[in-house]
């Protein structure tokens, strides 16, 4: 087996060794607002459940250059955000908005994705997704170096939107859903063969 040390790795040998095993990762597409009221939308794969009781959800946002990007800071001032589930029949044009913009131009607009109106936060979320949970923001922390670093937000869902065919005696079908993640580089998984394991007694 081999070995490696991270402080002798460059931060790209790190995010290759962590996005080549951490597998698969679902996407979260997620919307925020700029003081300017411009919707931003942007994919992020370091995204995952943090409680049910209440419900919580995280967000990592990796820093460029020490900065924040777009999504973090409008989730910091403005405190609300929309997480959307990324599914096969949305990953084309989600993928459209992983597109480098000035933050005056909406990836919204540029992606053609349809913007509704949210019932809890100010913040709107779109119509191609069959499923979106309101957030406001919980916590905010920072991590790492000051010169990269990284926001984890912590976002409490306080409305959750399912599509009517997903839902089943408050299940969700996840072949309805077909929601896609992340591999490593440009690749992408599907769900596909499942299975059972009994948790022991």
């Amino acid at each position: 087996m081999l070995s490696f040390d991270p402080k002798n790795n460059a931060e790209r040998e790190n995010y290759k060794l962590l996005i080549g095993t951490i597998i698969p990762r679902p996407i979260a597409f997620v919307t925020s607002i700029t003081d300017e009221g411009i919707v931003n939308g942007a994919p992020f794969s370091y995204f995952n459940i943090i409680s049910s009781n209440p419900p919580m959800i995280s967000l990592s946002i990796q820093r460029r250059s020490g900065e924040m990007k777009d999504t973090a800071r409008n989730i910091v001032r403005h405190k609300e955000f929309v997480v959307h589930i990324v599914d096969e029949s949305n990953v084309n044009k989600i993928n459209q908005t992983a597109a480098s913009l000035p933050p005056n131009e909406s990836e919204i607009e540029h992606a053609k994705l349809t913007l509704m109106p949210s019932d809890e936060v100010t913040v709107p979320g779109i119509e191609e997704a069959k499923v979106r949970f309101e957030c406001r923001l919980e916590q905010a922390l920072e991590l790492g170096d000051s010169d990269v670093g990284v926001d984890l937000l912590i976002g409490k869902i306080v409305r959750f939107h399912i599509a009517e065919e997903l839902y089943d005696s408050g299940r969700i079908n996840q072949e309805k859903l077909a929601a896609v993640s992340r591999l490593a580089g440009s690749s992408y998984a599907k769900i596909g063969e499942t299975f059972s394991i009994e948790r022991p007694k």
